[in-house]
C-alpha cells in the first residue's frame, strides 16, 4: 500500500493568527507580525498539524489523496486509511503494461464512517486487480475546508504543539515527544485507528 497526500491545504487555512495569540498568551509578548513570521508560525503549524494526524488517523483540513493497492484487503469492502472521507473521486485499474483504467462510479461507493471509512462495491464485488497491476483509490479527506469546522480538542491539540515546536525551535530533538496536555486532547482519538497514518506527499 502507498499513501500519498497530493496537496497541502492553503496556508490561508492555516490558524496562524490563534498560534500567534496563544504565543502571546503563553509568554507575555506577541510574535512580530511580518511576513517572514507568518511564514515560521505556518511551518510549525503544518508539522503540528502533520504530528497530530500521524497518531489518530484524522486529517484536519480538507485534502486530496491517491492510495495505490497492490490487491484489495478484501473485494466486498476495502477500509480506507484515514477519516474523516468526504468523498472518492476516482477509482482506477491499472494492468502490468500500465494502461490506466478508470472504474464507472456505478460499481462503487463510499460509506464515510467517521473512524473507519470504506469503499464497497455496490454489487457483489469490487473490480478485480489485473495480475501485475494495481488499483488507484482517489479520495479526498479532512473534517473541513476551514479551521473553525476542524474538532475543537484537535484544533488546541494542533496549535499547542506548534507553540512547543516554536519554543524548541533550536533543538531538534525536541519534536520527537508530545507534551502531556496534547497526548491527553489527542487520547480519545487514538481509540479506534483507522489503518494507517497519512503517507509521502507530491
Amino acid at each position: 500500500m502507498m499513501l500519498v497526500e497530493e496537496a497541502a491545504p492553503e496556508a490561508g487555512a492555516l490558524p496562524v493568527a490563534a498560534l500567534r495569540g496563544y504565543l502571546r498568551l503563553a509568554s507575555g509578548f506577541a510574535p512580530v507580525e511580518e511576513p517572514t513570521e507568518d511564514a515560521a508560525l505556518a511551518g510549525f503549524l503544518r508539522a503540528a498539524i502533520a504530528a497530530v494526524e500521524a497518531r489518530t488517523g484524522k486529517v484536519l483540513l480538507r485534502c486530496p489523496f491517491r492510495l495505490r493497492l497492490e490487491e484489495w484487503r478484501d473485494r466486498a469492502r476495502q477500509p480506507l486509511p484515514l477519516a474523516p472521507v468526504a468523498s472518492v473521486d476516482a477509482v482506477e485499474v491499472t494492468d502490468a503494461a500500465g494502461r490506466v483504467l478508470p472504474v464507472d462510479p456505478g460499481r462503487w461507493r463510499l460509506v464515510p464512517d467517521s473512524q473507519r471509512p470504506l469503499l464497497l462495491p455496490t454489487g457483489a464485488l469490487l473490480p478485480a486487480v489485473p495480475g501485475g497491476g494495481f488499483v488507484t483509490v482517489r479520495f479526498t479527506a479532512g473534517f473541513g475546508e476551514t479551521w473553525d469546522e476542524v474538532p475543537a480538542d484537535l484544533a488546541q491539540a494542533a496549535v499547542m504543539l506548534a507553540a512547543r515546536y516554536h519554543d524548541d525551535r533550536g533543538d531538534p530533538q525536541a519534536r520527537a515527544a508530545v507534551p502531556f496536555a496534547v497526548s491527553a486532547l489527542l487520547e480519545k482519538w487514538r481509540q479506534v485507528r483507522t489503518l494507517a497514518g497519512r503517507g509521502g506527499r507530491t
